[in-house]
Formats: C-alpha cells, sequence, structure tokens
C-alpha cells in the first residue's frame, strides 16, 4: 500500500509496529461449520440465479446457537464414552466417528447439525452420509401394518396380534432370506408391542411380510426415505439412508402423520434489505394421525421397557418416544412435543462398530436432550395425546382379551377404535387385577368390575398412506395437550357409580 500510495511512510511505519490481530469468525462458522458448509451447498443448489461471490445478501438461517453448543458438548462427552468402551476391547479400531441431527419436529427447521468429531481433522459431513439405519427404520414397518386395519385387509394387525419368535426363512422372489435375532436369542410368541419394544428382528420381517414389503417401501418414500426396496431385508433397515434423512422421516411420527420437509435456510434479503426468499413449509399427510399416534405409544414403550430403557436411567424424564437401531452402525432417533434428535456413531470405513445403538448413540441423544430441554423455550414439554379414533382398553396380555377382575395382570393398550377386543378374558377364573406396563412384575391392585373402554368413534375405512403430494396441507400444529389426565383404576370404577 505504500509502495503504490495509498498510505504514507510514517502509516507504513505504524502499522509495522502494531501487533497482529486476526477477525473473529462468527459463532456459527466456529462452532458449526458443517451446518454452514450443507447451508452453503443448498444455497448453491436452490438459489443458482443468486451470484454469492459477486454479490452481498443476508442468510437467515434456522440454527439455534443454544442447541448448537448443546450438541457439541453431548457429542464431546459421548465420544469420550464411545472410545473408552472401545479401549477395553481386544481388537484395535479406528476412531470412531459422530453426527447429530436435531429439528424442530413440526416445521422440521434444523436447529442443530454436527457432522463429525472434528471439522479441522475432517470436513466429511456424516450427517448427510448414507448408512444402514438398522432397527430405527422399524418404526415404519410398524405403521404399514398398523395400517392394515384402515385398508379392510385381513388380518387386521394391533398390538395385540401375536406372531412366533422363532428362527425362520423367508422366500421372495425365489429367493431365501433367514434373518437372525441379536444375539441369536428367541423369545417365542409374542406381541406386536413387544416386538418391536425388544426390536426383534424375526417377527419383524413376519410383520413386514403380512403388512406387504410394497406398503412399507412406499411409506418409506413417502416420508422422504429414497431408495428403500420392496424386500424382506428391508425390515431391517438394509437400505441405506442419512441421519438427516431419518431426522426428516421422524417427522410423520412426531407430527401427528404429516411429513414436513426439513429445511436450514429461512430468510435471503439483498444487503440494503429487501426480502429475496422466505421459506414456506412443504408438508404432506403420509400417515393417519391415528396409526402415527399408535406408533409413538410404541415406541414410547421403547423407552419404558425396550432397547431404549437406557434413556430414562440417564435423566432424560420428560414424555419421549424413540427407537435405538444397529447395523455396521449405532443410531438412536425419538423426540418430544418439542424436539427431535437422530444420532448416529460409526466408522468411515464402515467396518462394523462393536457396539448396540443403546450403548454408543443412546447416551450422546440423552445428553443432548437433557440440556436441550433446559432452556426456555424448549420448556413444557407435552404427553403425546391421542386423537379422536382411539380406543384405550385394559386387557390381559396372555389371553389378548379385556381383562377382568380375575385376570392377575392387566395393561393399558391402545387400538383404532373398532379393533378393540370384545370379549372379556376366559383363561381367569379368580384373583385380582394389576394394572402395569408390558414388562412390571408388580402393580397397585383393586378388584372390581370388567375395565372399561375408553372409546372414539369407530373410523371410515380409508388408506391412510397418501404419497399424491399435489394437494397442499395445512402447515402442521404442535399436539394438544390431553383434555383430562388418565384416570386410575378406582376412579374409573367410582365413575361407573355416580
Amino acid at each position: 500500500m505504500r509502495d503504490n500510495g495509498f498510505i504514507t511512510e510514517l502509516q507504513y511505519l505504524e502499522a509495522v509496529k502494531a501487533p497482529l490481530r486476526l477477525a473473529e469468525g462468527g459463532e456459527e462458522s466456529t462452532d458449526a461449520p458443517y451446518f454452514v458448509d450443507l447451508a452453503y451447498d443448498e444455497l448453491q443448489e436452490n438459489f443458482a440465479d443468486l451470484d454469492f461471490q459477486a454479490n452481498s445478501y443476508r442468510i437467515y438461517t434456522t440454527l439455534d446457537m443454544k442447541l448448537q453448543r448443546d450438541a457439541l458438548e453431548a457429542v464431546r462427552i459421548g465420544i469420550q464414552e464411545v472410545d473408552a468402551q472401545l479401549a477395553k476391547m481386544r481388537r484395535k479400531y479406528p476412531e470412531p466417528q459422530v453426527a447429530l441431527v436435531c429439528l424442530d419436529p413440526y416445521t422440521a427447521e434444523v436447529k442443530a447439525l454436527i457432522g463429525g468429531r472434528s471439522y479441522a481433522a475432517s470436513q466429511l459431513n456424516r450427517a448427510i452420509a448414507r448408512r444402514q439405519p438398522g432397527s430405527a427404520f422399524k418404526p415404519f414397518v410398524y405403521a404399514a401394518a398398523l395400517n392394515t386395519a384402515l385398508e379392510g385387509r385381513e388380518p387386521v394387525i394391533t398390538p395385540v396380534t401375536l406372531v412366533v419368535d422363532e428362527p425362520t426363512t423367508f422366500y421372495f422372489d425365489d429367493k431365501e432370506y433367514t434373518p437372525n435375532n441379536f444375539r441369536q436369542q428367541f423369545n417365542g410368541t409374542v406381541t406386536l408391542r413387544f416386538a418391536l419394544s425388544k426390536s426383534l428382528n424375526i417377527p419383524t420381517v413376519k410383520f413386514a411380510e403380512m403388512a406387504g414389503y410394497q406398503a412399507v417401501a412406499d411409506l418409506a418414500e413417502a416420508a422422504g426415505l429414497k431408495g428403500v426396496k420392496p424386500t424382506p431385508a428391508l425390515a431391517l433397515g438394509a437400505y441405506e439412508v442419512t441421519p438427516l434423512d431419518i431426522a426428516g422421516a421422524y417427522t410423520v411420527f412426531a407430527n401427528q402423520g404429516a411429513w414436513v420437509q426439513r429445511n436450514l435456510i429461512r430468510e435471503i434479503r439483498s444487503a440494503d434489505g429487501n426480502l429475496i426468499h422466505q421459506y414456506q413449509p412443504v408438508t404432506r399427510q403420509v400417515l393417519d394421525p391415528r396409526i402415527a399416534y399408535m406408533v409413538v405409544n410404541l415406541m414410547e414403550e421403547v423407552l419404558r421397557s425396550g432397547t431404549g430403557a437406557g434413556v430414562r436411567s440417564r435423566g432424560f424424564l420428560l414424555p419421549a418416544a424413540g427407537k435405538t437401531g444397529t447395523s455396521h452402525d449405532a443410531w438412536f432417533a425419538g423426540f418430544t412435543s418439542k424436539l427431535l434428535c437422530v444420532v448416529w456413531v460409526g466408522f468411515d470405513d464402515n467396518q462394523e462398530l462393536p457396539l448396540e445403538g443403546a450403548k454408543a448413540a443412546l447416551p450422546i441423544w440423552a445428553e443432548f436432550m437433557k440440556r436441550a430441554h433446559s432452556h426456555r423455550e424448549y420448556r413444557g414439554v407435552q404427553p403425546f395425546s391421542p386423537p379422536d379414533g382411539i380406543a384405550i382398553v385394559d386387557i390381559d396380555p396372555l389371553s389378548g382379551q379385556l381383562a377382568t377382575a380375575s385376570c392377575p395382570k392387566a395393561i393399558q393398550e391402545v387400538f383404532l377404535a373398532g379393533t378393540q377386543p370384545v370379549e372379556l378374558c376366559r383363561l381367569h377364573g379368580g384373583g385380582q387385577t394389576w394394572i402395569s406396563s408390558w414388562d412390571s412384575d408388580s402393580a397397585s391392585s383393586s378388584p372390581s368390575s370388567p375395565a372399561t373402554a375408553r372409546v372414539q368413534p369407530p373410523p371410515q375405512r380409508q388408506t391412510a398412506v397418501r404419497t399424491d403430494s399435489s394437494q397442499p396441507s395445512p402447515s402442521p400444529q404442535p399436539p394438544a395437550p390431553a383434555e383430562e389426565p388418565k384416570r386410575g383404576f378406582w376412579n374409573r370404577i367410582r365413575a361407573i357409580f355416580r
């Protein structure tokens, strides 16, 4: 600048003596580099007519820096735990990687995103890398199975439908498919609810076969999961998707059956403030709200007594639903009424991670969700409320029929109204009724008349899976809290005599 006459000799000497100060980058570029890269790529792809190199624009993103910092800390703590578990094993493993995606479940705005344990070491964004989701895909199988009740097909599948969990070979397209359960353990006759909560492979493939592989693939496609083929292997999450894909697809469950296209860019303005683009949610109803609620209720059981119970033991106690996933990698996907989060842990070279989702991905998910819901705008988590058309009844888990005072144990189960059992249990001839979750050994008892059902009007026959997105659907809203708390068993009995 001195040589070209822009500054004087005195200014030059003062500048040389002055200490060098680096300009600090924005929070987004330092704490969310994977998000910034992805947002820039989407700007280039979707707004090719805007020259971001030659012109100045104001870009407003969906990123919440509080949640992003929570994600960074949860990943830091969780990946250290994974490192420690791998270090105890005889075999030496490469450094595991991680991805975390957090969405608003109703707008699908990306609130936090991490694509690896160190951006400085690797810019590969694992949040958009395709991997097998394993059992994290299973909720779509069970949704398609429960959907048979709306399609008028036989047999009607409900949460108490029984299948046999045993070594099984499936035949499809003149080929054999022989999956196995985790650790080759089999449980005999099990209900649909138990099969999902314990993530049993053989029953899941059987339910996919009953629902129709094509029906499962169609639902996955409608939820934004591309490339899922209608084969028996789809039931166990054999077809590759990205963590960001899974997060978007789970909006179907969190959002009363409505899929919402995920988004990173909220608004674009010119340098002088003129509005150029404002995001409008793209949504379509792909699952009946009643079926979506039933799947959410089943996924709550995963956290209560199934493979996701570690969420509760790690101190996250708010109403939530989720699913573990184990393939070559470890997954955990779940949501509350406020936030939806997906965590992936695995190796870049696609070798098998010797840890299941409950041990590698779940701890990160639980740590993040505890931190995220401490912020004012994410407090007030509501329980998942049943829509009209859902029947909640007390049944005997052995007979699958309505529980009576003689049944030694009873559970509350959800049904599409009109598909619930109507016969009283014929297995037991005396005793007391116990109200408990599926895996509970004991609960309070009360001698009483047969349990009553809370039944809404019977549903209309209709197809719950809709893949036609030509008709716009209204912007989804958070589920309303329950109009009244669930009454205890004694209160329901007292109500009979009022």
